[in-house]
């Protein structure tokens, strides 16, 4: 059974111990914080990921082996929203308010939130499935950016090679990047002119110029992930990631949050009772850090305000 939790109640509780729990087992990240320690929020999933909120305030996160993802509302209800879900990951809301999701039995689609209908937005390329897409970003002409690794993809892959794409928003699509170790989370900065790709088998980091909208540039080593002690070579890389408004990156790997500058300059690190898979930024104000973290789902409150993306519809 899921443990649920209240959002007023986790509110109140957060505003009542901010001040006693605020950096007492870890330094504080100038501008960032966290203010908060991690809370539990619900526990008991198989591999939680994808959180995204929708425009009313309503949560989304996937649990993947479970085949499912879960809404949490407003009043703190979580409920399963989408079952089965193809093994979704990565989501993302629209400007029109429709669930943008990774398929990782080889599709990217758009979820109707009213009726639920599933709308394939790009289920194959150059006439195969993809492998495994695995997370997004959607740019404010409807562009979507999305990764495709070989987890959970059938051998040998579809597609031959692991890669990142791009699906333009009248639906043609182009592949980017083919050369990066399983380049699992993606994301752009506020100003949408840098795109930022996470690979999962390496811990360097990699940004792109973005020249106009699914046309990027060289890329260049952004920065390298701090590793956990023994870590062989060529580390460990990342999975998800957010952004806040001060373009900060805040990517999800062994040690916590690893929050990066636009400079790619470590910053800190915020830890997390679980690994982080994945994480966004939402609540009051939007400067919560809701985690997906293996079988839970965390908050943490921070300085920081989230990035929203207003991407248009596609």
């Amino acid at each position: 059974m899921k443990n649920i939790l209240n959002w007023t109640a986790v509110a109140l509780m957060l505003s009542l111990s901010a001040a006693m729990t605020q950096a007492e087992d870890q330094a504080e990240i100038p501008g960032v914080g966290p203010v908060s320690k991690p809370v539990k929020l619900f526990t008991d999933f198989k591999f939680t990921e994808g959180p995204a909120f929708d425009l009313q305030g309503n949560l989304y996160f996937t649990d993947i082996p479970d085949n499912k993802i879960y809404q949490v509302d407003t009043k703190g209800k979580l409920s399963t929203f989408l079952e089965p879900s193809n093994h979704c990951n990565g989501l993302m809301l629209d400007g029109a308010n429709k669930l943008l999701a990774c398929e990782m039995d080889g599709r990217l689609v758009s979820i109707n939130l009213k009726d639920k209908k599933v709308t394939p937005l790009a289920p194959q390329y150059k006439g195969q499935r993809f492998n495994a897409p695995n997370d997004l970003v959607i740019d404010q002409t409807g562009g979507i950016y999305f990764t495709d690794p070989h987890f959970r993809a059938p051998e040998p892959l579809p597609q031959g090679k692991v890669a990142v794409y791009y699906r333009a928003a009248d639906g043609e699509v182009t592949r980017l990047v083919d050369d990066l170790a399983a380049p699992n989370g993606v994301i752009l900065s506020p100003d949408e002119k840098t795109l930022y790709v996470i690979p999962s088998m390496s811990k360097e980091m990699w940004a792109y110029p973005v020249t106009s909208p699914g046309k990027i540039g060289k890329g260049r080593v952004f920065c390298s992930l701090k590793q956990e002690p023994g870590t062989p070579e060529p580390g460990r890389g990342g999975d998800g990631l957010t952004i806040d408004t001060k373009g900060n990156l805040y990517i999800t790997s062994g040690l916590g949050l690893q929050v990066f500058s636009p400079e790619g300059k470590l910053l800190g690190i915020i830890e997390v009772p679980e690994k982080p898979a994945n994480v966004t930024f939402g609540g009051k104000d939007n400067a919560s850090l809701f985690i997906t973290a293996r079988t839970s789902l965390y908050r943490v409150d921070t300085k920081a305000k989230g990035h929203r993306f207003p991407g248009k519809s596609s």
